[in-house]
């Protein structure tokens, strides 16, 4: 399901926004599948701090592309711009153009909560509503009103617990508090919120720093069985996770991005040397 993103200054919606300042770029001769997300020449400003230098990258659709870089370099800088969360911290600018679908999400007639619909967002830690673990997936459904009917909303959650691998372990509980959970399991559950309102892009900032290896494991094999149906940027400190997950690698170092390109030639040959003493573990 899409959803339109654009509404005009009367406030109706304005569907594919042609009319609206976008530059489409063409995808690097690298890049087999459609290009879902576009930036272009992105800086973004927190007060007088300057926090990302020009930054411009592709991202395919139906792929998993890996941000790594030292903390502080802008990886998760970067992330927030491409479903707005920038706009909510005072003091924040953001300059340049990011596309999705060649729509300028930066655009004025954009409306953030409708652009949250189709990109949805998996933080560091696991953050499940103070409700039940029915009502933390049918939230979503309820505020936008994507379901029709109550057996409508019961079939989206049900499905969405178990494209998140949670549906066996939580089906006789689902009235259960969410923060009962355990952390990988509440990770899960958040992944099944963000995927019941059907995004076309989901953003991970560091979904696993805080859970158990057994844990990981898991959450990394949703990943990759979620890559078939959605675009997924993930941030990462774990250059094994990186080098599992990810078909497609952008190294971030002091605000600027240094170089993109497929992961397995990222690791094993990369152009930058400052890419190399990264992977190597010789700075970060």
């Amino acid at each position: 399901m899409r959803f339109p993103i654009f509404r005009s200054p009367d406030g109706t919606e304005a569907g594919s926004g042609t009319d609206l300042q976008s530059r489409p770029t063409e995808p690097p001769a690298d890049v087999t599948r459609p290009i879902k997300v576009s930036a272009r020449d992105v800086n973004v400003y927190y007060g007088d701090k300057q926090a990302l230098f020009d930054v411009s990258l592709d991202v395919p659709d139906k792929t998993v592309t890996a941000l790594i870089g030292p903390s502080g370099c802008g990886k998760s800088t970067f992330l927030r711009c491409i479903n707005r969360m920038n706009d909510t911290i005072p003091g924040a600018q953001v300059s340049g153009t990011i596309n999705l679908d060649g729509q300028d999400l930066n655009h004025r007639s954009v409306d953030p909560v409708l652009l949250r619909q189709r990109v949805g967002m998996v933080f560091q830690r696991p953050n499940p509503f103070p409700k039940s673990i029915y009502e933390n997936v049918a939230y979503g459904l309820r505020i936008h009103g994507l379901a029709e009917s109550k057996a409508e909303q019961d079939a989206i959650v049900e499905q969405s617990l178990r494209r998140a691998g949670l549906w066996d372990e939580v089906a006789d509980r689902l009235h259960n508090p969410g923060t009962g959970l355990s952390g990988g399991q509440q990770q899960r559950l958040v992944i099944a919120r963000a995927i019941a309102i059907s995004p076309e892009v989901i953003l991970m900032d560091e979904p696993c720093s805080a859970l158990d290896p057994i844990a990981t494991a898991r959450i990394e094999e949703l990943i990759d069985e979620l890559r078939e149906q959605y675009c997924i940027i993930i941030v990462t400190h774990s250059m094994a996770q990186a080098a599992r997950v990810s078909q497609r690698t952008a190294f971030f170092h002091l605000g600027r991005l240094v170089e993109t390109g497929d992961t397995e030639e990222i690791f094993t040959n990369p152009r930058d040397p400052r890419t190399l003493d990264y992977i190597t573990g010789r700075f970060g």
